[in-house]
């Protein structure tokens, strides 16, 4: 079967770097060493687990004072590997107005990308806030698509004040805000929402325009409720995503197996509605 990795980050050492002061305690979150690792190793992991991986670019230069991880890098990342990286989400800070929306046009119109993916809490901004709806009409009318977090995250957990970030940014109500004024966009979800997963939920299910990829959640702990939506009224809004480097494949893979879906469900969360949906 085909698997499209909807969220894959590049793993390496200028990533890690982008993240400003977040790697120690994402390793304490997550339970493992958070290190960057070289291009040729984790295009094998890829390979060896199968996926053909969409990069996410990261950029946090306005509230770390980090260098991102630009859209470049992992473009120059996919070109130099296409047959395991089939796409990349630009990063761009809404903060950065005007040089967002120079960086968006470039991103699409230069670069090929899909689409942008946004870090609502460690951007610090909601994507309802309609300072901001100049970037998100230039991507639309691009033909662009959005991904953006919802739920709470690891980056500043366990920090004093979240260093800063507030959960709430990333409530499902920004989302159902954002389609309802941007009804030609696509918009895909990222992760599985929690606290706010029936909320969640309610947005997938009303705007037609909304979809969901369930990275950065290990499966067997999707919450009841959602591993049943996910195979009835969910099941063609569904995508499969990792939030690769966070948890082993193995791992993944073997959780999603056995959550004992019929194969004509997991064809379409594996690869199907990404192709539908996004034209990969």
């Amino acid at each position: 079967m085909r698997v499209i990795d909807l969220h894959c980050y590049p793993g390496t050492p200028t990533w890690i770097e982008s993240q400003g002061p977040y790697p120690e305690e994402l390793a304490r979150y997550w339970k493992r060493e958070w290190v960057g690792k070289s291009e040729e190793a984790v295009v094998q992991e890829f390979a060896d687990a199968g996926v053909q991986a969409c990069l996410v670019a990261l950029d946090l230069e306005t509230t770390v004072a980090a260098a991102p991880c630009t859209n470049e890098y992992v473009h120059d990342m996919w070109k130099r590997h296409p047959d395991r990286i089939i796409q990349c989400w630009g990063a761009v800070e809404p903060a950065k107005g005007e040089i967002a929306i120079r960086q968006v046009k470039k991103a699409v119109q230069e670069l090929g990308f899909i689409g942008f993916h946004f870090h609502p809490i460690m951007q610090h901004f909601a994507v309802s806030d309609r300072r901001h709806y100049d970037l998100f009409e230039e991507i639309n009318a691009l033909g662009a698509a959005v991904m953006v977090d919802v739920g709470t995250t690891g980056m500043g957990a366990g920090m004093p004040g979240g260093n800063g970030a507030l959960v709430r940014h990333a409530h499902p109500k920004h989302i159902d805000q954002l389609a309802a004024d941007f009804p030609n966009l696509k918009i895909i979800m990222a992760h599985p929402g929690w606290p706010w997963v029936d909320e969640t939920t309610a947005v997938a299910l009303h705007k037609g325009n909304v979809y969901w990829e369930m990275s950065g959640w290990a499966p067997k702990y999707f919450p009841g409720n959602l591993k049943v939506d996910i195979r009835g009224r969910l099941q063609d809004k569904i995508m499969f995503g990792s939030d690769y480097p966070s948890m082993p494949y193995d791992r993944i893979m073997r959780e999603w197996n056995e959550l004992g879906y019929k194969p004509e469900i997991m064809e379409k969360i594996m690869h199907g509605n990404a192709e539908r949906v996004l034209g990969l």
